[in-house]
């Protein structure tokens, strides 16, 4: 499913306009990545946590050359879906 999918069904479920639609489609994907930049979880009861994750520094190997390299410490934005959502999905 798309964005553009996403914007259907919410316009023919509630009787929006679509391009109003967009805007809070887009004002609230906005907000998740501001909140997130700022080093924020996002919490959205029945549904999901965005988090952020911390990825420990690790030591990898790059085969083609033969070398090893050290990859730091990093954050990645992660999804983790509430209980009652991922009991649904089968």
């Amino acid at each position: 499913m798309t964005k553009a999918d996403i914007v259907n069904e919410i316009a023919k479920s509630t009787g929006v306009e679509k391009v109003q639609v967009q805007a809070i489609v887009e004002a609230f994907m906005d907000s998740v990545k501001g909140a997130m930049i700022k080093g924020e979880n996002v919490y959205l009861r029945g549904f999901g946590s965005f988090i952020i994750k911390k990825r420990a520094e690790k030591v990898a190997r790059n085969i083609s050359k033969n070398t090893t390299i050290t990859i730091p410490e990093h954050n990645i934005p992660a999804f983790k879906p509430a209980k009652s959502f991922a009991g649904e999905v089968k």
